[in-house]
Order: C-alpha cells, then structure tokens, then sequence
C-alpha cells in the first residue's frame, strides 16, 4: 500500500468520525452550540474528503476539482469555531447576529477568489507539476490572498483560544474540562496546518481533523459538551434564590451568585478584587469558623445576620468539593433565607402563650364569677325575702341601702368586666383630644361624691387649671372613677381623698391619694404582678368580702393604651398614692385647691 492510499484511508476514517459527531449534534439540534457544531464538522469533512480527491486525481483538472470542494470547508472551518467559543463563553452576546456577519466575510471572500483564482491569481499564483508519484501531485505558489487566509485563521484560533483562558480560571470543574476539549480539538488541525506551512507540500491538516472529532466526540459523551453551555449555567446559577458562595481550596471566594450579593453587600466587588473567606465571613465568627475547619465535614447550621437595621435568619450548608476521587478541591456555602419564617414561628408562639392565657383565664374567670356575682345576688334574694315578710316597714329602712349598694357593686363589677373585655379583644375605640384635666377631675369627684359622703369622707382637688392632657374622655373618666372607688373602699369613716397633677417634660404625672389603711402585703403582690385579673385575699381564705378587682386592672390597661404607666406607694396604716402619667401641657391660669366634701354630701341625700 502507497502513501496515497493510506493517506486517502485515513482521511475518510477522519471524514466518518466527523460526520458521526455531526450525527450527534444533530440530536441536539435544538441547542445554538450544537447547530455551530454540525456546521462546523460538515466544512472540516468537506475539507478532509476533497483532500480525498486530490490525492486520488491524475491531472490538473482533476486537482482543480478537488480544491473546490476543499474550500467548502478549508476557510470556514475556523470562523465556525471561532463563533462555537463565543457561544460557549456569552461573548458579545447582545451582537451576536453582526459579530457573525463579519466573521464570515473574509471566508466567504477566500472561497469567491479560490472559485475565480485561474482569472487573478491572488490566492495560488501557479500550480508547479511535482516528480512523477510524488505527493502531492502540484506544488502552489501561494498568493498575497493566501496570506490574509492564513493570517486570519490562525488570529481567529489564537482569539477563542484567549477567550477560553479567564473563562478557564473562574469556571466550575465540569466547565474546565468542555473548555480543555474544544481547546485541544482546535490545536490538532492548528499544530499540522502549521507544519505544512513550513514543509509546504504534504498537508496533513484534514488528519488533524480526526483528532479533533475523535476529542469532541468523547467529550459530548464524557463531559456533556452540548448540553448548557457556560453561559446558561450562569443564568441558572443567578437565578438561584438562594445565596450562593463558592469557595477553592485556598478559602478564597472565586463565585457567588446575586443573592448572596443580597447577603454579603461586600461580594459586590469580587470581579475586580480577590476575597478571601476571613475577610468577607469576619461578621459572621460562626460560619467562618467552619469554613476553616480542617475536618472536612459537611454541616447545615443556622445563621443570623444584621441587615439594613433588621435581623435576618439563615438556614446555612456547608458542602465540601471534591474532584474525581478524594481529595477536596473546595467549598460550596448556600444561605437560605427564614425570615419570615423564623417571624411567623415567633408569632405562632406568642399567639400560643395568649391563648394559653387566655383558657386558664377563662377557667378562672367562671370560678369567681360563680361567687363575685351569686353571692351579692344570693344577699339579694335574702333581703327581698325579710322585705317581704315585715309588716310594719321597720325592716325598709334598715335593708334598703344595703340593696342599693350591693346593687350598684354588681353593676359596676359587670361595667368593669364588660369594659376590660372590649379592651382585650381591640374593640374599645381611642380617640384621644385635649382635654382640661381640671374639669374631668371636677366631673369624677362628683360622680364620687355620693358615696364618699357616705363615709364622711373629704375628696380636695388640687388640679390647676391650665393643665391639658391628651386622653380618650371615656377611658381618663374610667380610669379616675376606678382609682376614686378604690381609694373610697380602704379610707374610714373621716377620711380625706386627694387628686392632684404636676407637669414635668410634656407628661402629666396624677395622683390619687388616701389617709385610709393602706394595702396589705399579699394585695400589694398581686398588684404588681402583671395578671389579666386579681383576686384580694380574701377570696381566697373563703372570708367575705373577696371582690375581683377588675377595676384597677381596666385602669392599667387604659393608661397603658395612652402610652403611660401606673403605680402606687402603700403604707400600712396611712393611706395608698396611686399615680399614671397622660401626654399633656399647660394653657390658661392656675385654679386654686377645692375642698369637695361639702358640696357632696348634698348629693347623698
């Protein structure tokens, strides 16, 4: 067998294996990547199989013939290359269509000028007639065209070959080596062409081309060549909702997509400055302690992270990289956001605790009731039953009061309760205005006055005049008639009730004051103990008298909805000081201290 024959073997052998990676990227047809490739392997074949031709031609005509088929591959082959890189990078991707366009105009031109060369001679100036059986059967004389070809061509490949290099340092393993193939399926044709430039007789360029099929076969199967190209994994991998961080071996970052841009402002500039681990986790101690970690072991941990002045939770991953063995070749860090979450679960709970408050208070609840309302019903009954039975009205004089004031202590404790339930459940409206303080006062200790002068007991208002505060009428008239009923309740026989205010720094501080018995230790504790309700002593031991005081409670929960605060000061034996605090200011002039009592005692008939 002559070199011409073997020569031609090899050549279709180079022309089979390239149509059959045509075959394969015609089943991916529907991929840019894998068109460009079809186009690319059909020119390579023409070029190979029209070597082919001339090898086998005896004369001029026949050498001719076969350089025209040739040039269906020989100039384009590199310019489709040139356009598979720019689709596998995203190179000037917004221009593709132009880009393209002059890509092919000095090929489209060097096949013109091959098709008309006998009338111009640019592109082979003479074809020399060899030794007789020598290959190849002429030697050309190459002109000027020829140069600009192969000038052009070999730009072209030493372009897409620049292209691949930053590409090649930033990309994902699986990346590198698409970019290893379609570099070395390049360099074969490239390597041989350049030999024959300086032999300038037998070409071996088309045998390079089964090298480069062979290579780009292996790597459609091996590396998924045309699958998704870089470009779409990228897309893919910013449109992850989740951040995501990765990492090589030396810690530094070397990818991240935007929303771990989102979490981490500082990866902003990783394009233009290289980061390491330590300087972008230093606010996050506890994720940076386990990427330094020197173990090896995957972990999923949860992250906080202070965030344009809010907190932000985070479900974190920590997954090792490994090339195709053991060895670890970097580090994958994914940030799932909880926020909301984290907010809904703390919700969750909260309205979890209300509610278990709020089932042992209704248990509660039903069990007082049962007594702070049978029982002065129940006196009720009893007294109605004496009415009853007394012929000589003796006994009306002596039960009516007390009918009366057990009436009115249930009414109130129902007034209360009905009050402190709306407030509970958000129905009560607010509307706060301006109001004279020195007026509300007067309306309160009247309404009081009835029952104080019952007592005997003096109400004195020391409430200047220019005092306003800012208050819902209905709640500061609750609040003032509760805190007077109370004081009432603990004063003897005799006793004085002051209501006074002072102004400090835009707040109002009022106060009501008794020289009564003061409160005892167990209510003092069930007072500042912030319950719904709370039950004197008294109840509990079963002795009479146990009232459930919403009225205090009420109180603290409508100074509360005004943004203030309520205490007290006790002293056994000298009286109790109850004060809140209201929004307020003064306007107009002072009023003078007004002892109330007499004016009441009228009032109680």
């Amino acid at each position: 067998m002559d070199t011409r024959q073997w020569m031609s073997i090899m050549l279709c052998a180079a022309t089979a294996l390239m149509l059959f990676v045509a075959v394969l990227s015609y089943v991916k047809r529907q991929h840019p990547m894998a068109r460009t490739m079809i186009a690319m392997m059909l020119t390579a074949s023409c070029y190979a199989l029209g070597y082919v031709f001339e090898l086998m031609s005896d004369d001029y005509s026949g050498v001719r013939l076969s350089y025209h088929f040739e040039y269906l591959g020989i100039p384009f082959v590199s310019a489709f290359w040139l356009l598979l890189v720019f689709q596998f990078t995203g190179f000037a991707s917004a221009y593709r269509k132009r880009i393209a366009i002059g890509l092919f105009l000095i090929p489209a031109a060097t096949f013109v000028l091959q098709l008309t060369n006998d009338w111009h001679h640019l592109l082979y100036k003479e074809f020399i007639p060899h030794s007789s059986g020598a290959i190849p059967l002429y030697i050309t004389v190459k002109g000027p065209w020829y140069i600009v070809h192969a000038v052009y061509n070999y730009t072209i490949l030493l372009f897409g070959i620049l292209l691949f290099l930053p590409m090649f340092m930033r990309a994902v393993p699986m990346v590198r080596k698409q970019i290893v193939v379609l570099i070395v399926g390049a360099l074969g044709p490239l390597l041989l062409n350049m030999a024959y430039m300086v032999n300038k007789e037998v070409d071996f360029t088309p045998i390079g081309f089964a090298l480069s099929g062979l290579v780009y076969a292996w790597g459609i199967f091996r590396f998924r060549l045309l699958r998704l190209t870089p470009l779409a994994y990228a897309k893919m991998f910013d449109t992850i909702r989740d951040a995501v961080i990765l990492l090589d071996y030396d810690d530094q970052i070397v990818s991240r997509n935007g929303a771990a841009v989102d979490v981490y402002p500082e990866l902003a500039v990783l394009s233009d400055t290289p980061l390491t681990s330590r300087e972008l986790f230093s606010s996050t101690p506890e994720l940076l302690a386990r990427v330094e970690q020197t173990t090896f072991q995957d972990a999923r941990f949860p992250l906080e992270r202070a965030l344009h002045g809010r907190v932000r939770h985070y479900l974190c991953s920590l997954t090792h990289i490994y090339d195709s063995g053991t060895v670890p070749i970097g580090k994958l860090i994914m940030l799932s956001e909880v926020t909301e979450l984290k907010e809904s679960e703390e919700r969750l709970r909260e309205q979890s605790q209300q509610l278990t408050q709020l089932n042992a208070f209704k248990d509660k609840l039903f069990t007082v009731m049962a007594h702070d309302i049978r029982d002065p019903i129940a006196l009720l009954v009893s007294l109605t039953e004496l009415l009853e039975g007394d012929e000589t009205g003796a006994t009306k004089r002596e039960v009516l009061p007390e009918i009366k004031r057990q009436v009115k202590g249930t009414y109130d404790l129902v007034d209360n309760l009905l009050d402190w339930y709306r407030s509970q459940n958000g129905r009560v409206a607010f509307r706060p205005l301006s109001w004279s303080l020195h007026q509300v006062v007067r309306q309160a200790i009247r309404l009081a006055g009835a029952r104080a002068a019952m007592k005997q007991i003096a109400l004195l208002e020391l409430v200047e005049e220019t005092v306003t505060v800012e208050a819902d009428k209905e709640m500061l008239d609750s609040i003032l008639r509760n805190l007077l009923a109370n004081a009432i309740k603990h004063t003897d026989i005799g006793g004085m009730i002051e209501v006074g205010a002072t102004l400090e720094g835009g707040r109002v501080t009022v106060s009501v004051s008794d020289n009564g018995s003061g409160i005892d230790e167990g209510t003092v504790g069930l007072l500042r103990h912030d319950e719904m309700y709370f039950k004197e002593p008294a109840f509990a031991s079963g002795e009479d008298g146990g009232k459930m005081r919403f009225g205090l409670v009420l109180a603290r929960e409508f100074v509360r909805m005004h943004g203030g605060r309520l205490w007290f000061e006790s002293a056994a034996g000298q009286g109790t000081t109850f004060y809140f605090t209201l929004a307020g200011s003064l306007t107009g002039e002072p009023a003078t201290a007004r002892e109330a009592g007499d004016e009441y005692e009228s009032d109680a008939g």
